[in-house]
């Protein structure tokens, strides 16, 4: 069990890690793709699950051919986005409200590390209420290349003045797991969805259903 002692910090993703944003992109993709007279498939949206907008495009391209017209896409994804957004809100993940009181009373430093751009992340988290929950977000912007390489990790940990590999990173996808491992620092996968990669599971170094569960094992080494 990983114990409190073992890591000097925390790194939290946010997309499908603290906020269910994931599901809402997909919905907006799917409705953008559609009013174009594309169909895109619950997999498919599935597929793009924490990569770099540019990793993101690629596939689109890949995926409706050469023709694809991505600022037309862009666009009205963004428009669907909000729409949806302003209705339905974006919902907090089970458990981050608890980890984070956790994380403050064993005073453990603390920092976002996405694959989005700043103004997008900071959207996101005013979105959801959480606006004022990180006081230090590493984004895309901060790195040359975003996840799955380990840029990221390192730019946090050197923000964070703590070793990559004294950081604890959560993380629910492939690419996130993969950039973490390959940057050194210890590993929590807690999947957003219910198909799981077997090369996931072997990178990380430890699984759980939510960020709930991991504040219960924390609190377990505790004592």
């Amino acid at each position: 069990m990983i114990k409190l002692a073992e890591f000097s910090a925390v790194i939290f993703d946010m997309d499908g890690l603290v906020l269910d944003t994931e599901s809402t992109y997909s919905i907006a993709w799917q409705q953008a793709a559609s009013i174009m007279g594309y169909d895109f498939s619950p997999d498919f949206c599935l597929s793009l699950s924490g990569l770099h907008y540019q990793d993101i495009q690629l596939k689109l391209l890949d995926y409706c051919g050469t023709n694809f017209n991505l600022q037309t896409f862009n666009a009205l994804s963004g428009e669907c986005w909000r729409d949806h957004v302003k209705v339905h809100r974006i919902t907090i993940k089970h458990g981050f409200f608890e980890l984070l009181a956790l994380l403050k009373q064993q005073k453990t430093p603390f920092c976002l590390a996405t694959n989005s751009h700043a103004i997008n992340a900071r959207e996101c988290l005013e979105l959801a209420g959480i606006g004022e929950s990180f006081s230090l977000i590493i984004s895309r912007d901060d790195v040359l290349l975003g996840k799955p390489e380990p840029h990221i990790f390192f730019k946090a940990a050197e923000l964070l003045q703590v070793d990559i590999s004294q950081c604890l990173v959560l993380e629910d996808s492939h690419a996130g797991i993969v950039a973490a491992s390959r940057a050194g620092a210890i590993t929590v996968f807690i999947p957003s969805t219910t198909q799981v990669d077997p090369a996931t599971l072997e990178l990380c170094d430890l699984m759980v259903n939510d960020l709930a569960e991991l504040s219960a094992k924390l609190k377990q080494s505790i004592h």
